[in-house]
């Protein structure tokens, strides 16, 4: 059986990180100026080991990456830096894409799960491309928001993903916009209402005019905007508005 993507992901980052250590063990070694027969002394290693390692081909434990850090008179240090948002799905996301794929007019070209490499690894959840405008959405579908500043700057940094470049073959996009869609409970609209003003700021539009953008043929795309996914079992709604706020006269 093949392995899923996560098991691909890993494996890929694997091989890039014991390249890029083994380059700078050389480097570090060769501006020292010994061999590897010295260092693999020094280290208490094998010295094909060494050579290995060096080369980025070994699975070298911890432990030897520290002892050859000591022999060189440096210091290993392991990082987890955050990149773009956690890739683990909730059981929501899939059904409120499918939504949102249903209502489209045909004049959008859609494009799922969207790697982008920079300037963060992450993977946009659905591209929309009109070339007609031409405008580039990057969207997102979110059940809940546990931290909102965390989801808003992963949010920007897949759209400047898009813009640096990305797999697509749709070349440079003239516009780069986003599209938040969040499903429609009243823990989420609580959380707009009392952050009303911070959700405006990034998701400026009539959530109306991006609804009527999207599903017909005409109409330009109004800029960054939040819409709403309402789940009644197998039906998937998607609204401008959650069901239950009042809106004003």
């Amino acid at each position: 059986m093949g392995r899923t993507r996560h098991e691909l992901e890993v494996a890929r980052r694997d091989r890039d990180l014991r390249r890029a250590l083994g380059a700078q063990i050389r480097q570090l070694r060769e501006d020292a100026g010994i061999s590897q027969a010295a260092l693999a002394r020094a280290a208490g290693l094998d010295r094909a080991h060494v050579c290995r390692i060096e080369s980025g081909t070994a699975a070298a434990s911890l432990d030897a990456y520290q002892a050859i850090a000591v022999a060189l008179g440096a210091d290993l240090r392991l990082l987890i830096v955050p990149g773009a948002g956690v890739p683990i799905r909730d059981r929501y996301q899939a059904p409120m894409i499918e939504g949102l794929l249903r209502l489209l007019h045909r004049r959008w070209l859609r494009f799922l799960e969207v790697p982008v490499h920079r300037p963060v690894r992450g993977v946009v959840d659905l591209v929309l491309h009109d070339p007609g405008q031409p405008v580039t959405i990057a969207s997102e579908a979110q059940s809940q928001i546990r931290r909102v500043e965390q989801q808003l700057r992963w949010h920007n940094l897949k759209a400047d993903g898009l813009r640096a470049g990305s797999e697509l073959p749709l070349g440079a996009p003239a516009t780069v916009s986003r599209l938040l869609i969040l499903r429609d409970t009243s823990a989420n609209d609580r959380l707009v209402q009392a952050l009303h003003e911070t959700f405006a700021t990034q998701y400026p539009a009539d959530p109306g005019a991006a609804l009527d953008a999207l599903a017909s043929a005409a109409g330009a795309w109004p800029g960054p905007a939040l819409l709403w996914a309402r789940i009644d079992g197998s039906e998937v709604a998607i609204r401008a508005h959650p069901r239950r706020r009042r809106l004003p006269d």
